[in-house]
């Protein structure tokens, strides 16, 4: 009880001792809230990335297989010699294996290219073109603003629609409505049948926003849908209850058995995977955690120091009062919680302000840029605890230094 007593009567000295010296306090707050928001906002904008390349990635489906000739991840010796020969994966080869694969619940094929969209007088260039087979809006996810997908027997008659994203829709057609309008694109026209969702910017750029989707069949009448230069892939998704390495596996031999390569033979193909890029994401930002650490302890570093000065010039203040408070009573515990307190409510006073400028900013930021910014309890519970440490370690010399002052020679301070 004694020693609660002894605790809030050295809380209730700090308080008293920060509110009455408020230039002070305001100093030695500027150094740790400086340091609190500098180390915070370059973690809290770190995690703010990569949650938004993970949300983007995860977007391309974490559990289909992507066949192409290219692998995502090259590595740091790369033979990038060996694959510049490997053929790309074919319409062919797509047919082939929605026939011979038992493990896969949806296969899609899919080229791409950029075009000159025009409407009456109004022409928008470099807009992207997804050539891709009736699976496609299973195997990538979206929603249709206005209009409808295309039909079974739209996409195997090849017949001339397609699908808009939402700003392409808006520049080209203004006010009207696109739906049953007529577009050229490639030298052909094509009747708009649907409109996409805006989905916003993406940082993989694969958003649908400024894209059209037509139908395979109604590609191969001006572009070779097999030829490299648009980069054809076959998409494949797992059965339920088929895990993804068992569906590579058999993706794996029925590839190799379609290009005729023998047993000891290399792929020449690349099964790639949604989770080859987010391992990748997570190894660069944990590197660029640590140099983040790096940078922000230095800002930390000079807070400390700031709050620590401070503190030792506030003991050679109140040098007298700490002799009359050892005269009547006071115990070395009391003089030094009394410090200590102190150095950790500046501490954290400014930490909790630094934490408050970093949720401005990201409040203002979010409005502004178009990604999104947080700040995680993880970030928030890591600036309170530092806020802590350092209000600790910067107040124990000082608090140390005024408990272990001689009363009589305390009084008799002349400062």
């Amino acid at each position: 009880m004694s020693f609660l007593r002894l605790f809030l009567e050295s809380f209730k000295f700090a308080l008293s001792s920060l509110i009455v010296n408020k230039l002070r306090t305001v100093l030695s707050l500027l150094g740790i809230t400086i340091g609190i928001f500098a180390i915070i906002t370059v973690f809290s904008v770190l995690d703010s990335l990569e949650n938004n390349i993970k949300d983007t990635i995860s977007s391309i489906g974490n559990d289909m297989v992507y066949i192409q000739k290219w692998p995502w991840t090259m590595g740091r010796d790369y033979p990038w010699w060996k694959y510049l020969n490997r053929p790309v994966p074919s319409v062919k080869e797509y047919e082939a294996l929605k026939k011979r694969s038992h493990k896969a619940s949806l296969i899609s094929f899919i080229a791409s290219t950029s075009k000159t969209i025009e409407y009456q007088n109004n022409s928008i260039d470099n807009i992207a073109v997804i050539a891709g087979s009736y699976e496609f809006d299973k195997t990538r996810k979206f929603e249709l603003k206005t209009g409808r997908y295309f039909s079974p027997f739209e996409f195997s008659s090849g017949k001339n629609l397609v699908i808009i994203g939402y700003d392409l829709a808006k520049n080209l057609f203004e006010n009207d409505n696109p739906i049953g309008k007529k577009i050229k694109l490639g030298n052909r026209k094509f009747s708009v049948i649907g409109v996409f969702k805006k989905e916003g910017a993406s940082l993989m750029n694969n958003s649908l926003d400024n894209t059209t989707l037509i139908s395979i069949n109604s590609a191969k009448k001006f572009m070779n849908v097999n030829d490299e230069s648009y980069n054809p892939q076959i998409i494949v998704k797992p059965k339920d209850g088929i895990e993804v390495d068992a569906l590579k596996e058999e993706l794996r031999m029925i590839m190799r058995s379609l290009r005729k390569l023998k047993p000891t033979a290399e792929d020449d193909f690349a099964l790639n995977q949604a989770s080859m890029l987010s391992q990748g994401v997570e190894q660069i930002f944990s590197m660029i955690n640590l140099a983040g650490l790096f940078i922000g302890g230095f800002s930390i570093l000079v807070g400390g120091f700031g709050i620590a000065n401070i503190m030792f010039v506030s003991v050679k203040e109140r040098t007298k009062l700490i002799g009359i408070q050892k005269a009547i009573g006071a115990k070395n515990t009391f003089i030094l919680l009394q410090f200590l307190f102190e150095s950790v409510l500046l501490s954290l006073l400014g930490g909790i302000i630094g934490l408050l400028l970093v949720f401005t900013g990201f409040l203002i930021a979010n409005n502004f840029i178009n990604m999104t910014f947080y700040l995680s309890w993880n970030n928030i519970s890591l600036g309170l605890i530092i806020s802590i440490v350092i209000g600790i370690i910067s107040g124990y010399a000082p608090a140390r230094s005024a408990a272990r002052l001689n009363p009589v020679v305390a009084i008799n301070s002349t400062f």
